[in-house]
């Protein structure tokens, strides 16, 4: 047990003091632990023979860098990239504005609403924040919604980016577990639309005690919502294509973002948004992110084999034997540390850490992964707009340099609530997210 906690207070220390990226901290405290289990000391660190723990090590990089179904990874991250330059963020929020904009809060609906169509396509978070704070807070500026509201929407709405299928964060949980993607994706969707609607619940709250924050704004009439209309018909045709490929059994997640990444290619460049430069800008993004991801991917599961090698999930099942507590109880105390450490660590960090040491223990309790994927999703997606660390209130404290990072904060609380009682609805109610996937696959 010692050598664990040794392990995990090396690991905080290069992760918050030193500062060294997770990726190489994950990797060299798993290397170096597990060559201590193998008989290291640093008296015999000029004799020791380092062939079991750089036999594991490249091994993990040679499986991974070579396992087919993570080629899902780059591939959707190719597709975002590429539905961003098309700009079509803008289109998905001139629906909505079309159709919720007269009512008090509209713009601020509108935005959840676009950001959760664009998440569904891009898959990325901070991306969807990013985009959406350029598209969304000038017309709520110029109706007059507070800083507070307006902003929230826009960090609110874009967690679902990591919820929403298809889900870069979802094929990694996937890959630490060896669960299905597929279920994951088709378990992310029920969650991710009752997402969406709590959030505009939230908004309805915030406008209700102060009807001055979401002023409503002019209303649109059908014949120009049915124009609106046109100009989303890619993203809908591309996600149906996508999702419904998966989900009907056509073709795997790997066919699917192959087939996303083409068909968000030929919308560029459809809508002319494509030029050699762009091209070379998108493809240079989706390298550095997919090798970003491969890396700490690799780290985690250098990580993952040190402390299964040294019996941590072994220990938390005795040790919760030992407690006699129902499952359920265990469940919500892992939710405890998960939202504490979102307090302090970025959402894939934390998932990172965190999966390895945890699933097992799920497992060994008789909860299905699938369903504890999505729990941990969503309480990720509470992270991210989690004071003092939360990452989507500090992109747009970057891209909004006029509203201070506590103005953000205050008006994500609401947002913040709903998603504690959708945490609640998905870890009580575990059909929720198993609804779709036991119909379709099980």
């Amino acid at each position: 047990m010692s050598v664990i906690l040794i392990g995990f207070a090396v690991l905080l220390f290069l992760i918050i003091v030193v500062r060294m990226p997770i990726a190489f901290a994950m990797g060299i405290v798993g290397f170096f632990g597990f060559a201590f289990l193998q008989g290291l000391e640093l008296s015999n660190i000029a004799n020791f023979r380092w062939t079991g723990a750089l036999s594991m090590a490249s091994n993990r990089v040679i499986d991974t860098v070579q396992e087919y179904s993570l080629s899902v990874i780059p591939l959707f991250i190719l597709m975002g990239n590429l539905v961003t330059r098309s700009g079509l963020s803008h289109e998905l929020y001139a629906v909505s504005n079309a159709f919720l904009g007269h009512r008090k809060g509209g713009l601020s609906m509108a935005t959840v609403v676009a950001c959760g169509g664009f998440s569904a396509i891009c898959g990325s978070s901070l991306a969807t924040s990013a985009t959406m704070s350029k598209v969304a807070m000038p017309p709520m500026r110029k109706y007059g919604y507070s800083d507070a509201l307006a902003t929230a929407s826009i960090a609110a709405g874009g967690t679902l980016g990591i919820l929403i299928p298809p889900s870069v964060i979802l094929v990694i949980y996937g890959l630490l577990t060896e669960s299905s993607i597929r279920e994951l994706f088709a378990a992310g969707f029920i969650p991710g639309i009752l997402g969406i609607l709590l959030y505009l619940v939230a908004v309805r709250y915030v406008v209700w005690r102060d009807p001055s924050a979401g002023p409503a704004g002019e209303k649109t009439e059908w014949p120009e919502r049915l124009q609106a209309l046109k100009g989303v018909w890619g993203v809908l045709l591309l996600f149906t294509i996508v999702m419904g490929g998966i989900y009907l059994g056509i073709f795997t997640p790997t066919e699917a973002a192959g087939i996303g990444a083409g068909g968000a290619f030929l919308i560029t460049l459809f809508r002319v948004r494509m030029t050699l430069r762009n091209l070379f800008e998108t493809l240079t993004d989706t390298a550095r992110t997919s090798a970003m991801l491969f890396a700490v991917v690799i780290g985690a599961l250098i990580f993952s084999d040190f402390i299964n090698r040294a019996g941590l999930p072994d220990m938390l099942l005795e040790f919760v034997q030992a407690l006699d507590v129902a499952p359920i109880v265990v469940i919500l105390a892992i939710l405890g540390i998960y939202i504490v450490l979102g307090m302090v660590f970025e959402s894939l960090s934390m998932m990172l850490l965190t999966v390895p040491v945890f699933y097992p223990l799920v497992a060994s309790l008789d909860f299905d992964l699938v369903w504890f994927g999505i729990v941990v999703v969503v309480v990720t997606e509470i992270s991210l707009i989690t004071p003092p660390v939360g990452m989507n209130v500090f992109v747009l404290s970057a891209v909004l340099r006029d509203v201070k990072t506590g103005t953000i904060f205050k008006g994500v609380t609401p947002f913040w609530c709903a998603d504690i009682v959708r945490l609640a609805m998905i870890v009580f109610v575990a059909q929720i997210a198993l609804f779709l996937p036991e119909l379709l696959y099980r």
